[in-house]
């Protein structure tokens, strides 16, 4: 018993590090001016498969890669899961290199909502009624929020559109979390190299350029990118599926108190609407999620209860030869 507490707490404090990394991340995009987005993306994937290549090579976890290659349909899939956080990752990094923190936030606390519509469109599921209010309630907020921007809230549609897709094809791959990572950056990592050079070859690359500290932050990204994932796949190991979807709400929550604390960034009252109904749609999201998870505990516990008080069957008698 002493273990098993000690397993759920080490894994909250790995889901809440790795969604507090997720969150503070728009911190450390700023520090790697005067480099631009797109440079920083390359970097990104070019120091990520470094750093989870000697990861995978420190953990000897090599078996899954002629698995991979031996299956076209994976393969096919895990070049969709990295173009789709190639958009994600560029967008992400853009947005806080250029003053629109909230903005992005908003688009990790639409991403359950997106990923519920998803499932009903794609995968053809049923939501419960409190399913339906939270999306109703959501799709409304992002129309007030149209109404606010004179625009639709582009860069948070992206961002949560394109990491819900890529929830769904990494759902649909089956592997885990740094062997998936390690394939996708795979896929980034000749067209990230081959612009790096380019961008060397027209006298604009930022990496080398401006002192160590600044060549070792480029270099970092590789960790940025790949601590948090380790946090969360030791997390996802030793807690309940409903504690992470919980502390998922951290890293946006994160991030939209840095866009308007620390980066100063505009809230008129029509924003204010908008994220205040987003957060209306989770509590109700959360709110089904919890009950519906306590009525399944209970069913199985009284299942658990009556197979044990089920009274046991008289032994049959044999008939004499």
């Amino acid at each position: 018993m002493k273990t098993e507490k000690n397993e759920a707490r080490a894994g909250l404090l790995y889901g809440i590090g790795a969604y507090g990394m997720w969150g503070l991340v728009p911190l450390f995009w700023p520090l790697l001016k005067p480099a631009g987005a797109i440079e920083i993306l390359a970097h990104r994937m070019v120091w990520s498969l470094a750093f989870v290549g000697i990861a995978l090579l420190a953990l000897r976890r090599w078996g899954w890669i002629p698995e991979l290659v031996r299956d076209p349909r994976k393969l096919g899939l895990i070049t969709v899961a990295a173009t789709v956080i190639t958009v994600n990752w560029g967008l992400y990094i853009w947005s806080v290199n250029t003053g629109h923190v909230v903005e992005a936030s908003l688009g990790y606390f639409i991403n359950p909502l997106v990923t519920i519509a998803l499932g009903v469109l794609v995968l053809k599921e049923r939501l419960r009624p409190a399913q339906w209010a939270a999306v109703g309630v959501g799709f409304s907020a992002v129309l007030v929020l149209a109404v606010g921007y004179g625009q639709p809230p582009w860069i948070s549609l992206t961002l949560a559109f394109s990491f819900a897709v890529y929830g769904l094809v990494k759902k649909k791959v089956n592997i885990g979390g740094l062997e998936s990572l390690a394939a996708e950056t795979a896929v980034q990592f000749l067209p990230a190299l081959g612009y790096l050079v380019w961008l060397g070859t027209q006298g604009d690359l930022a990496f080398g350029s401006h002192g160590a500290g600044h060549t070792a932050l480029l270099a970092a990204t590789g960790i940025v990118t790949a601590a948090p994932l380790v946090c969360f796949g030791a997390a996802a190991i030793r807690v309940p599926l409903s504690t992470l979807g919980l502390l998922q709400y951290l890293a946006p929550t994160f991030q939209f108190l840095l866009g308007v604390v620390y980066f100063h960034e505009e809230m008129p009252p029509e924003r204010w609407a908008g994220f205040s109904l987003v957060w209306l749609a989770l509590t109700i999201l959360t709110w089904d999620a919890l009950r519906t998870a306590r009525k399944s505990r209970a069913a199985v516990e009284a299942a658990a209860a009556a197979s044990r008080t089920e009274p046991a069957p008289a032994p049959s008698v044999a008939s004499a030869p």
